[in-house]
């Protein structure tokens, strides 16, 4: 079966993904996600953090980091695309409930599917807050 290529999500298209997570805007970054998808978080009991599987999961998963983090923003994004695959490698600011600020570079692995993502796959250095915040 012959791929088509211009099917096949690109730069822009990641870039409008990050600005809805900094929007916090949970009905545009559905529409990115295909209808079969999966989000592995970045923090979680299992080998790929904690997945969730199917829209309706995804969508709580989604949710959950903006109700960990209610000021979390994604900054200084950089994305590529190759085929059926994509990265963003951006810096994540966020504080929690406690009043712990996190800081950290991370970086998105995405799958392509039907012009859209199927499988969100984040991970995140794990470093102690920054002095003095």
């Amino acid at each position: 079966m012959k791929r088509d290529q211009e099917a096949l999500p690109g730069v822009e298209f990641l870039q409008a993904f990050g600005d809805a997570w900094n929007r916090h805007d949970i009905d545009a970054l559905m529409e990115f996600m295909d209808r079969d998808c999966a989000f592995h978080a970045v923090a979680g009991p299992d080998l790929m953090g904690r997945s969730f599987v199917g829209r309706d999961e995804v969508r709580q998963g989604f949710m959950l980091a903006w109700q960990t983090f209610p000021d979390a923003a994604w900054l200084d994004a950089d994305h590529f695309v190759q085929g059926d695959r994509g990265v963003t490698e951006s810096t994540f600011c966020g504080t929690r409930a406690d009043g712990t600020f996190v800081e950290a570079r991370m970086v998105d692995v995405f799958t392509f599917r039907n012009g859209k993502i199927a499988i969100k796959n984040a991970f995140r250095k794990d470093r102690q807050p920054p002095a003095g915040r």
